[in-house]
C-alpha cells in the first residue's frame, strides 16, 4: 500500500496537478480511514477527471473519460440495482471477449468487482472513469432500462387490488429511480413522475371523466395525451399524490394545495400539487419545478432578452426608485423575467424581499415572503410590512387591486425600486389598467418607469428543422416583406424526430417589448389617454412591438412563422 501511495503522490507531483504544498495540506487535514484523493477532491486541489487518469495510471488498467449511455447493454444494467451501483461508483459497460467491462471510481474496491465476477459469472475487466461522469451515466442508465413505465405498468393494475390506500409506504426513497417497491399503484405514480422529467414536462393534469381517466403533460406550453388508465385507477392515484403532498386523504369536497420535493435521476425536483373536486372525481394539476435546471434559466440572456432591450432594461433595473412591471397572459414568464432582474442585480448591499403567491424558486439572499390569505396576509397587508424592513428592492408577485397598486406607487415614491405583475394584454394597457384602478394618473406617471410585454413561443427543433421559401402572406402577417426579406427561414418538420417527441418544437424562449416611460408618455398618460392612442406614439418613435421582436426570432432561425402567430394573434389583424 505504501508503494502504491508513493507511485500516487509521485504521479501527481511529475505531471504537476497537485502543488507540493497543496499535498503538505492534505497529508495534515487527512482523517483516519480517508483516502488521500478524498482529501484533495475535498480542497478543490485535484479535479475528477486527472484523479481518474492518476489510478488508472497506478493500477495500470484503461482510463475513460465519458460513457455514452445509448452503448450501453441493458441486461447487464438490469442485473446490478441502482443503489448497489451508485454505493460503490460502477456502472456494467458490455461484454468483451467472453468478460464484462465495468466503469469504476476506485480501483481498488476489490470487493465490489468480486462480487460482480459472482454476478455475472465471468471474468471482470475493469476501466476508470471520474466518479461523476459514472453517477451521471448510471442515472441515465437506469433511467432508460427502467421497464416499470407508466403505461407497461397498466396490465399489472389490471389484476390488481386496489381498494387499499398505499398509505403504508410514507417513507418516501431518496431517488424515485432507487425504488425497489413492487405496489402497482407506488410504480405507476413513480412512472408518471420520472416520464415527465424525462419528457421535459412542466405540468402533469390527471383529469377524470365520466368513463375515462386521462393524464396529460404540458410541454413547452403545450398538453399533450399520455396515458388513459383505467377509471377506478383514480382514488388510489388520488390517494397516493396526497400521501406524496402531504395533503387530507379523507377530504374529496374542498380544494387542497400541497408540494412534494424529491429527486428524480439524480434531479432535485420541486412539484407544486393542486386537487380540485369535480363532478366526476377530484382533478389534480401537479407543477413540476427542476430546481437545478432553473437556477440556469433565471438569466435575461437565457430568456430570451437581447439587444436593445437588454441594453435598456439592465439599465432601469439599477434605478433607486420607481416601478417596472411585467404584463402578459398566465404562464407567458412573468415571474421568472422578475426573478431574472432580481438575480442580477442581488448583490450584500442591496436589502431586496419579496411577496409572492406561491415562491416559486428560492433565491440567494433574498428575504421571501409567501401571502397567505386564510389569515388576512394579502400583498397589501404584506407589502405595509416589509416596507419596515427597510427594504431596497422589492418584488410583488401581482397587483391584483387597488390597494396594492396604491402601496406600491408609495413606495416607489418614496425611494424603493418595485418590481411587479400585471395582467394586461400588451404595455401599453398596464398604465390606462392602473388608472382604472382608481389611481391619479399624476401619481402613475411619475412613478411607473417601464412596462414589459412578453409571451413565450416555442423554439424550433434544431435537429428536424426544414429551411423554405414563405410567401408573401406569411411574411405580411407577421409585419414583413418581400422587399426587406432575403434568404430563407425554418418551420417546422410534419413528423418532428424523437429528440422533440414528434412535434418539431423543443424548448421555448420569450419575446417581449419594452416601453419606456418618458416625457412624451407622461404626458399621454396625464391626459387619460387610451391604449390606443399610447401605442400610436410609441410606435412613432420606434418602439419594437411583441411581433417584431418575435419576427426577429423567426429570421434568427428560433422559432417559425406559424408559432408566433399562435402566440401573438391578438396582436395582429
Amino acid at each position: 500500500m505504501a508503494t502504491a501511495l508513493k507511485t500516487f503522490e509521485s504521479i501527481l507531483l511529475d505531471r504537476s496537478w497537485v502543488s507540493p504544498q497543496d499535498l503538505e495540506k492534505a497529508r495534515q487535514r487527512r482523517k483516519p480511514g480517508q483516502g488521500l484523493a478524498e482529501v484533495l477532491l475535498e480542497m478543490g486541489a485535484l479535479e475528477p477527471q486527472r484523479l481518474a487518469r492518476v489510478l488508472a495510471q497506478e493500477y495500470r488498467i484503461p482510463f475513460q473519460a465519458n460513457i455514452d449511455e445509448h452503448t450501453l447493454d441493458a441486461n447487464l444494467v438490469s442485473k446490478v440495482p441502482i443503489n448497489y451501483a451508485k454505493k460503490n461508483g460502477l456502472l456494467p459497460l458490455h461484454a468483451e471477449d467472453g468478460a464484462v467491462v465495468v466503469a469504476v471510481s476506485d480501483p481498488a474496491n476489490y470487493d465490489a468487482l468480486d462480487d460482480l465476477h459472482v454476478l455475472f459469472r465471468a471474468p471482470i475487466q475493469p476501466v476508470v472513469a471520474p466518479a461523476e461522469i459514472i453517477a451521471d451515466a448510471t442515472n441515465r442508465a437506469y433511467d432508460r432500462a427502467a421497464t416499470t413505465s407508466a403505461q407497461d405498468l397498466i396490465v399489472d393494475l389490471e389484476e390488481d387490488r386496489l381498494d387499499q390506500v398505499a398509505s403504508e409506504l410514507a417513507n418516501e426513497p431518496t431517488d424515485l429511480l432507487e425504488s425497489d417497491d413492487a405496489a402497482p399503484i407506488i410504480r405507476l405514480v413513480n412512472g408518471l413522475l420520472s416520464q415527465a422529467v424525462k419528457d421535459r414536462a412542466s405540468d402533469i393534469h390527471i383529469e377524470v371523466f365520466e368513463s375515462e381517466l386521462v393524464v396529460r403533460f404540458r410541454v413547452d406550453g403545450m398538453l399533450y395525451d399520455v396515458l388513459s388508465p383505467p377509471k377506478r385507477l383514480h382514488p388510489a392515484i388520488t390517494s397516493r399524490i396526497k400521501i406524496m403532498s402531504g395533503l387530507n386523504i379523507a377530504e374529496k369536497r374542498l380544494p387542497q394545495d400541497g408540494r412534494i420535493r424529491l429527486k428524480v435521476a439524480g434531479r432535485d425536483i420541486d412539484i407544486r400539487v393542486s386537487t380540485i373536486p369535480t363532478a366526476f372525481g377530484e382533478r389534480i394539476v401537479l407543477r413540476l419545478l427542476d430546481r437545478a435546471q432553473a437556477l440556469i434559466d433565471i438569466n435575461l440572456d437565457r430568456l430570451g432578452f437581447s439587444g436593445d432591450n437588454l441594453r435598456r432594461l439592465d439599465r432601469l433595473i439599477r434605478q433607486s426608485h420607481g416601478i417596472v412591471l411585467v404584463t402578459g397572459p398566465t404562464g407567458s414568464g412573468k415571474t421568472t423575467t422578475l426573478y431574472a432582474c432580481l438575480s442580477r442585480i442581488n448583490s450584500p448591499e442591496k436589502n431586496i424581499i419579496t411577496i409572492e403567491d406561491p415562491i416559486e424558486y428560492q433565491l440567494r439572499g433574498v428575504g421571501q415572503m409567501q401571502v397567505s390569505p386564510k389569515i388576512d396576509l394579502t400583498f397589501a397587508a404584506g407589502l405595509r410590512s416589509v416596507l419596515r424592513q427597510d427594504p431596497d428592492v422589492i418584488m410583488v408577485g401581482e397587483i391584483r387591486d387597488s390597494e396594492t397598486a396604491e402601496i406600491a406607487i408609495q413606495a416607489a415614491l418614496t425611494g424603493h425600486l418595485v418590481f411587479s405583475t400585471l395582467h394586461t394584454n400588451d404595455s401599453f394597457g398596464a398604465l390606462t389598467r392602473l388608472v382604472d384602478m382608481g389611481i391619479e394618473p399624476f401619481l402613475v406617471s411619475s412613478s411607473v418607469l417601464a412596462v414589459i410585454a412578453q409571451r413565450l413561443v416555442r423554439r424550433v427543433c434544431p435537429d428536424c428543422r426544414e429551411r423554405y421559401a414563405p410567401t408573401a402572406a406569411e411574411l405580411k402577417s407577421v409585419g414583413m416583406d418581400l422587399g426587406s426579406f432575403a434568404g430563407r427561414i425554418y418551420r417546422a418538420a410534419a413528423k418532428g424526430c424523437r429528440q422533440c417527441r414528434n412535434t418539431g418544437y423543443r424548448g421555448r424562449t420569450a419575446i417581449q417589448e419594452l416601453m419606456l416611460v418618458d416625457d412624451e408618455v407622461r404626458s399621454l398618460v396625464m391626459q387619460r389617454a387610451d391604449a390606443a392612442m399610447l401605442r400610436r406614439a410609441c410606435v412613432a418613435r420606434g418602439m419594437k412591438l411583441l411581433r417584431n421582436d418575435g419576427a426577429d426570432r423567426v429570421l434568427a432561425g428560433e422559432t417559425t412563422v406559424e408559432e408566433l402567430l399562435r402566440v401573438t394573434q391578438e396582436d395582429i389583424s
